[in-house]
C-alpha cells in the first residue's frame, strides 16, 4: 500500500521542486540546505534567512523586463525598487542592494535607514529612493532634509492634496514628486476606493491646480497600486488601462513626467500547487504600455516596480517541534509545537495567510490529519490551513520519535508585525535567528543574528529590570 508520507506528497504534487528535495534519509532540504543537520546544532524554534534567494529573484525579474523591453522595442529603462516594509533588517537590505537596485520607503525612520546606507556606500546619489505612504512632519522634515543634500533622485510620491505644499515649505530648490493614483479596488472590499493616493478624475486637475505652472516642481512619476497585487484577472487589466489613461492626459501637458511605478506586487509561492506565471505577466505589462502610449503618440515612460514579498518573502523558513499530541475528541488531533503562530508567524491567524508547511523527517513513515496548535493560552494561536482542503497531514505522531516541521516562504512582513526584539503574546520567546549564504566556493555559511529571546529582555521592557 502507498500509505506513506512521501506518498501522499507524490500524489498531490509534483515532487521533488526546484527548491524542496529529499535526502537520502528522507530528510527535507530547502535550496540544498541539510535543515535536519541545522536543527540538531542550534535547535528549535529556529528562524532562518537565506540571502542567495533574494538576488535570485531580483535577477529573475531583471532578465523578464529586459526580455520584454527587447522584444516590443521598449525605448525606456527598468528601475527594481525595493519596498523596505517586508524586512528591514540590514542583511536583507546589503543582499538586495548589492543587485544595483533602488528602495521604496513607508515611514520617517525610513529615511534614517536611507542615511545610514548612504553613509555606508550601500547606496548613492544615483539611487531612486521613492517615498510613499501617509507624510507627516516628522517624514517631511527627514524627505525634505534628505532632498537638501542633493540627493536628487528621492522622490516624495504625493497622497494627498496637502502634502506638496508642505514639502514646498522644507525643500530649498526644485522639487520632483510622483501622484500616487486611488485605485478603486476589487467589489469584495469593504470599501470602494484605496485611501492612499488621489483620485482618477482628480489628478489632471490638481497637475494644473498646483503644479502644471510652479517653477519649483516637477512631477515625474505617476504611481499605481494594487492592494491585492499583480493578477491575471480582468480586475488588474482593467485598473491598468484606467491608470494608463490617465498617464496618456498627464503626459501631453507635463514634458517632466517619464515615470509609471506599478507597485502592488508579485505573489509568492505559498503552496507546493502554486502556479504563476511571472514571465508572461511582465510580457504583457509591458506590451500594454506600449500599445497605450504609441495609441496615443506619447513617449513610453520609464518602469518603477516595488517588489517587497517577491524579494525576501522565499528567503526565510521558521522550524518547530512537536511536543506533545492532544486527543480532544474523537475526530481531533491536536500536535502542539514548541513556539507560537501568534508570535512568529502573525500572518497566520491575522489574514489567514498560508504558507508552505512541510515535515523535515520521518517522510518514509505513515501519516495522520492533525492541527497544530501554538504555546500560548489563546484560541486563535493554531494553524489548519494547508494545500490539502484545509486540513494537514502529517507524520503520525510517535512520542519516542521527534517531529519536526518547516514552514517555508516567511520572509516577508513576519518579523515586524509581530514585533521583534519586543513583548511577545504570552511572553513566548522569539527563536533564534540564523543568516544563511555561501561563499565563492558555494559552501553554506552560517551566522547567528540573533539568539533565543530571554526572560531578561522581557523584565528589562516591562520595567522590572533597569
Amino acid at each position: 500500500m502507498r500509505n506513506k508520507y512521501i506518498d501522499l506528497i507524490n500524489q498531490t504534487f509534483y515532487f521533488p521542486q526546484e527548491e524542496f528535495k529529499l535526502t537520502d534519509n528522507n530528510e527535507l532540504t530547502f535550496h540544498d540546505i541539510d535543515i535536519a543537520a541545522l536543527i540538531e546544532e542550534h535547535g528549535t524554534p529556529l528562524k532562518v534567512t537565506y540571502l542567495p534567494k533574494i538576488s535570485k529573484n531580483i535577477q529573475k525579474s531583471k532578465k523578464w523586463f529586459a526580455n520584454a523591453f527587447e522584444k516590443y522595442n521598449y525605448k525606456g529603462k527598468y528601475f527594481y525598487s525595493y519596498c523596505t516594509k517586508s524586512s528591514h533588517f540590514k542583511h536583507v537590505l546589503d543582499e538586495a542592494l548589492s543587485n544595483n537596485i533602488h528602495i521604496e520607503t513607508s515611514s520617517a525612520f525610513d529615511i534614517n535607514i536611507v542615511n545610514s546606507l548612504l553613509d555606508s556606500g550601500k547606496i548613492n546619489k544615483d539611487t531612486f529612493v521613492i517615498c510613499n505612504g501617509f507624510k507627516r512632519e516628522q517624514y517631511i522634515n527627514n524627505i525634505a532634509e534628505l532632498i537638501n543634500k542633493k540627493h536628487k533622485n528621492c522622490i516624495p510620491i504625493i497622497d494627498n492634496y496637502e502634502e506638496l505644499s508642505l514639502l514646498e515649505e522644507q525643500v530649498e530648490e526644485c522639487l520632483n514628486v510622483g501622484i500616487r493614483i486611488a485605485s478603486e479596488e476589487e467589489p469584495k472590499f469593504e470599501f470602494y476606493t484605496s485611501r492612499l493616493g488621489i483620485g482618477y478624475k482628480n489628478i489632471v486637475p490638481f497637475y494644473k491646480r498646483q503644479i502644471e505652472d510652479n517653477p519649483n516642481v516637477n512631477l515625474k512619476m505617476l504611481h499605481f497600486f494594487i492592494n491585492t497585487g499583480i493578477k491575471d484577472n480582468a480586475y488588474y487589466w482593467n485598473e491598468l488601462h484606467k491608470c494608463l489613461k490617465v498617464y496618456v492626459s498627464l503626459k501631453k501637458i507635463c514634458p517632466t513626467l517619464d515615470s509609471l511605478n506599478i507597485g502592488g506586487g508579485f505573489p509568492i509561492k505559498s503552496s507546493l500547487g502554486f502556479e504563476y506565471d511571472y514571465e508572461y505577466m511582465i510580457d504583457e505589462i509591458v506590451n500594454q504600455i506600449n500599445t497605450v502610449c504609441s495609441e496615443a503618440d506619447v513617449e513610453v515612460p520609464n518602469i518603477f516596480t516595488e517588489f517587497g514579498s517577491f524579494t525576501v518573502g522565499e528567503s526565510g523558513a521558521n522550524f518547530y517541534k512537536v511536543l506533545y499530541q492532544k486527543q480532544q475528541n474523537d475526530r481531533e488531533l491536536w500536535n502542539m509545537i514548541d513556539s507560537s503562530f501568534i508570535t512568529t508567524l502573525p500572518d497566520s491567524w491575522a489574514i489567514n495567510k498560508r504558507f508552505i508547511m512541510l515535515p523535515i523527517n520521518r517522510w518514509n513513515e505513515g501519516y495522520e490529519r492533525v492541527l497544530l496548535g501554538g504555546l500560548t493560552c489563546d484560541s486563535d494561536d493554531y494553524y489548519n490551513s494547508e494545500q490539502h482542503s484545509n486540513a494537514i497531514y502529517l507524520p503520525t505522531y510517535h512520542p519516542e520519535k521527534p517531529l519536526y516541521l518547516g514552514f517555508f516562504n516567511t520572509g516577508a512582513y513576519q518579523e515586524s508585525i509581530g514585533g521583534f526584539g519586543g513583548l511577545q503574546h504570552c511572553l513566548i520567546p522569539q527563536p533564534k535567528q540564523l543568516i544563511l549564504n555561501r561563499d565563492k566556493d558555494g559552501k553554506l555559511t552560517t551566522t547567528v543574528f540573533r539568539e533565543k529571546q530571554t526572560h531578561q529582555e522581557f523584565l528589562k521592557i516591562l520595567g522590572y529590570e533597569n
